[in-house]
């Protein structure tokens, strides 16, 4: 299983961050993209699969709730009956070198269910916003509910936004 990394969070400021176009833009992707990238015969593959690889290519962060391997487990292995590919694909995906795992404490706790009382988001959702929050990233969502309702918070955009902004952007050499 992944071990939880400690990320440091960012500076607490009086209004909702939004993510900072910087030379290595970060990431929280929502399992929904992953498990579209997954699945081949849902709409959407290929691009979850491209700003996937886009990111990894580019060495661009992303930061995760720990839920994810459990929300992707679950998907996967619903959608395929398949449960040991299922968990073999979630801790691999956990355990990509640019993906960060972060602890759900009870602090961040607090700051999901503020947000899903607030901004009447689900659970889960709530917590991938609150963890866009604290780390000033972008959230990556095939969920439109949770874009539309966590945009209030963060930047929110599609697999296919996120490409577009993948490609706009100036990459300078490492």
């Amino acid at each position: 299983m992944a071990t939880t990394r400690r990320v440091p969070r960012r500076q607490v400021q009086s209004r909702p961050s939004r993510a900072r176009s910087t030379k290595h833009p970060r990431y929280t992707v929502d399992a929904s993209v992953f498990v579209n990238a997954f699945n081949p015969h849902e709409d959407g593959h290929e691009e979850s699969l491209a700003i996937l690889a886009a990111i990894q290519e580019h060495d661009d962060p992303i930061i995760v709730p720990a839920l994810l391997v459990a929300e992707i487990a679950s998907a996967v292995a619903r959608a395929s009956d398949d449960s040991v590919g299922a968990r073999q694909y979630a801790y691999a995906t956990a355990t990509l070198p640019h993906v960060t795992a972060v602890a759900l404490t009870p602090s961040l706790a607090r700051q999901a269910a503020e947000l899903a009382a607030t901004h009447r988001l689900r659970g889960a959702d709530a917590v991938y916003v609150a963890i866009a929050r604290r780390y000033g990233t972008t959230l990556v969502s095939r969920d439109e509910e949770q874009r539309s309702r966590g945009s209030a918070v963060v930047t929110c955009q599609t697999p296919e936004q996120a490409l577009g902004s993948q490609h706009t952007q100036k990459r300078t050499p490492h």
